[in-house]
Formats: C-alpha cells, structure tokens, sequence
C-alpha cells in the first residue's frame, strides 16, 4: 500500500522520493507545479540534431538576468525594512 504523498510535507515526501526512486507517482507529485504558479515557457536552445539555437539562448540568458536583478532589488529592498 502506497503512502498517500497528498498528506505528505514536501520534506516527507522528498525523501520518499529518495528512497523510491521508481516512484513515478511520488515524484510528479514532488515535482508538480502548484496552482497559481506563473509558468514561463521558452523556446528549445538545441535543434534535435543537437545544434545550439543561439538566438534563443540569448532568449533565455536574458530571461535569466532579469530575474536575477528583480531577485536583487527584492533582496536589497528586504534589507533596507
């Protein structure tokens, strides 16, 4: 009988996950991503031949830093109440 993974903590049920690694249930449930979470979806960064895709690497590099700034003025502005 399988735990039910609802119930579980995310720390329960991560290290559910460890030690089931085979567990796909228990780890889409990890994984999932929760209600009213914004989703971004960027475009593949290699050709399926294996080919890097530079403008949508930059695409995403981009992404990145600008997340990476906001994460700083947050931080800053955390630090400074």
């Amino acid at each position: 009988m399988k735990p039910n993974f609802e119930a579980m903590s995310k720390s329960e049920l991560t290290a559910y996950v460890l030690e089931n690694r085979n567990d796909l249930e228990a780890i889409r449930i990890l994984f999932r991503t929760p209600p009213g979470t914004e989703v971004k979806r960027y475009p593949p960064m290699f050709t399926p031949a294996g080919e890097p895709i530079e403008r949508n690497i930059q695409i995403a590099e981009e992404a990145i830093r600008q997340k990476l700034e906001e994460l700083d003025r947050k931080k800053q502005g955390e630090q400074n109440n």
